[in-house]
């Protein structure tokens, strides 16, 4: 028996669980008054590649990085898009809504952490998006963990 801790991407149930809730949101983004209109001509891989990113930035495979370039990568997909305070809040409120749809844990300690997380990276891409704004190539990786020592909830 070991008392490894799981990382977020393993607590969230793997590639199968993000894919899971990418693909749902962004099908629930092309009905969306608010957020339809931003995503209009996504790509069809978009749900594809943002499971990669969640999964890199939750300790899974790098293959966003590997495949894609990483957080510069995401940052310039972001750049000129004007996005605003109000769109910003209906993408976390939906895909908070999705996370509960398509069954990620709901432990308050995963659900901390991923909320700590789309929170953060919600206001970077807004910031990005801004007039002026360019994208560092040397930007690391973001890597977000439990938050607090003792891991998550085993109740």
């Amino acid at each position: 028996m070991t008392d490894q801790i799981p990382t977020l991407f393993e607590w969230a149930g793997g590639m199968v669980a993000l894919e899971r809730l990418t693909e749902r949101f962004y099908a629930r983004v092309k009905t969306d008054a608010i957020l339809g209109p931003i995503f209009a001509a996504m790509d069809a891989r978009h749900p594809h590649f943002v499971a990669q990113f969640i999964a890199e930035v939750l300790a899974g495979p790098q293959e966003y990085s590997d495949e894609r370039g990483g957080h510069p990568h995401m940052i310039r997909q972001h750049l000129a898009r004007h996005l605003t305070e109000e769109q910003r809040k209906a993408w976390l409120a939906l895909l908070l809504d999705t996370a509960d749809e398509v069954g990620l844990p709901s432990d308050p300690e995963f659900r901390s952490a991923l909320v700590a997380y789309l929170e953060w990276g919600s206001r970077l891409a807004v910031i990005n998006s801004k007039p002026g704004a360019e994208a560092d190539v040397n930007a690391p990786m973001p890597h977000w963990g439990w938050g607090v020592p003792g891991g998550p909830y085993r109740g």
